[in-house]
């Protein structure tokens, strides 16, 4: 369990440092769709698995949106990859300032934190997220239906405003 955690938040590290040093919004959505992936999964470990699967509909749906903005806006024929002689001395710049600050910060931080929700009551009926859910389903499952609406309508006014009135997506409707 604990190298599956430790693979997790390397994963997690390495998909933020490629999300903050690529210019180009396609790498960088793949770099979300990473972290995204990576922070569920830490969730999932600590006894979250409704919520990992809530989080994780939530931010590809997100990342949806703000990808078809960013690619609409910045359409390049040639973006610049990971591979690039700029944006591999980026990455290796941040390398450096997370290596840098876990030196830092390294002692004793995990003495007590590997222990995920599910593993303390060995025969328990009830998991670790149980309350969750049911307070999402009685007092957020409103709130569930107008996010999904909003982001639905942030993505008809994204593709308007980048297409313009004339090639606009709603023109066939």
């Amino acid at each position: 369990m604990t190298y599956i955690m430790s693979l997790l938040l390397l994963g997690l590290v390495l998909g933020l440092v490629a999300v903050a040093s690529n210019p180009s919004p396609y790498f960088a959505a793949l770099g979300l769709v990473v972290v995204a992936g990576m922070g569920c999964g830490v969730l999932i470990n600590y006894g979250g698995p409704f919520l990992s699967l809530v989080l994780f509909l939530i931010y590809l749906g997100g990342m949806l949106v703000v990808f078809a903005y960013s690619a609409a806006l910045a359409a390049e024929p040639y973006p610049e990859t990971w591979g690039s002689r700029p944006v591999a001395g980026y990455m290796a710049v941040y390398v450096a300032g997370v290596a840098l600050a876990s030196s830092k910060l390294w002692g004793g931080w995990d003495e007590f934190s590997w222990v995920p929700g599910d593993e303390l009551g060995e025969l328990s009926v009830f998991r670790g997220d149980i309350g969750g859910v049911a307070l999402m389903y009685s007092a957020g499952g409103g709130m569930l239906i107008i996010s999904a609406w909003v982001l639905l309508l942030t993505l008809f006014v994204v593709l308007e405003l980048t297409r313009g009135l004339s090639r606009g997506s709603l023109r066939a409707v």
